[in-house]
């Protein structure tokens, strides 16, 4: 039986995992939350990995506060980049593979169809900057390091924009929501799965270690604008609230959002034979588990 180890699992992608534990009986998981293992303490990172042994680490720890990170940067390089680097690093001691979790984010480059793995990546926020700086330290300290970039994360846990939507449209009879930031959600039990069955595949050698390197995207399918979005959220909960789209420039935030992040998901389904659902079925499913019907 292999072990996997999943840090930040007090996040929400983590508690995904937590969720799925389950209906992955070939693996035993150790679930490291901040109190359990805190990532960005090096020395308590690099004796975790001196005390325990893992077959594969799964790293769902990260800042995450977007318009935060413009006032604290070096918070955001700390999570972001120096937390990976030390967990591939440790990862690289026992020989064995780094899966960590990035942004659609670092893109953009102003293209206006489904962004690649190899298109330029130009990111303007501290937060995106960092996350492309921590997959580039990790890859250098890890050869074995898949990167999985992905987009508009939600989940029935933790803080996102379905739990907000939810909240405000049962308070409010009128919202305002922009409509010129164009992607795709992702909910995060389906990444979760995502990544479980591709570590499943190595582990029952039907496919080569060797592919748990390099970038990879995957979002759900489809694409919308977060007004399509909350449009969404609302006709599937019953909720009355009225939508009204705006441009970013209305709603002005701290850091820079990309008006075009739709990924091209052709590798990840190529390379590892996943399934990929449309977003709109994946929120159905996550409203149910949340009781919001």
């Amino acid at each position: 039986m292999s072990n996997i180890l999943i840090t930040g699992s007090g996040g929400q992608l983590g508690q995904e995992f937590r969720a799925l534990a389950a209906f992955y009986p070939a693996f035993r998981f150790t679930f490291a939350d901040r109190q359990v293992l805190d990532v960005t303490d090096e020395p308590a990172v690099f004796g975790y990995f001196l005390h325990h042994r893992f077959d594969y680490c799964i790293n769902c720890a990260a800042y995450t506060a977007v318009d935060q990170a413009e006032s604290e940067p070096d918070a955001a390089r700390l999570g972001n980049v120096d937390a990976p680097r030390w967990l591939a690093e440790g990862c690289a001691l026992q020989g064995i593979p780094f899966i960590h979790y990035s942004t659609d984010y670092v893109y953009h480059n102003a293209q206006n169809w489904p962004l690649q793995e190899g298109d330029p990546a130009t990111p303007r926020s501290v937060y995106a900057i960092t996350k492309l700086e921590g997959e580039q330290a990790a890859r250098a300290s890890n050869p074995l390091t898949m990167v999985i970039r992905t987009s508009w994360v939600y989940s029935s846990f933790g803080r996102n924009f379905v739990k907000t939507m939810l909240r405000l449209g049962r308070e409010r009879e009128k919202l305002e929501v922009v409509y010129d930031q164009v992607g795709a959600p992702t909910y995060a039990r389906g990444l979760a799965q995502a990544t479980l069955d591709i570590l499943s595949k190595v582990d029952k050698g039907e496919a080569g270690r060797e592919l748990l390197s390099g970038i990879y995207n995957y979002s759900d399918e489809g694409v919308c604008s977060w007004y399509d979005f909350a449009l969404a959220i609302f006709d599937l909960a019953g909720i009355g609230c009225k939508v009204h789209p705006i441009e970013t420039k209305d709603y002005p935030l701290p850091a820079h959002r990309p008006s075009y992040s739709v990924l091209n998901k052709a590798k990840i389904r190529d390379v590892w034979g996943i399934g990929i659902k449309h977003w709109r079925e994946r929120l159905r499913e996550c409203l149910a588990v949340m009781g919001a019907f």
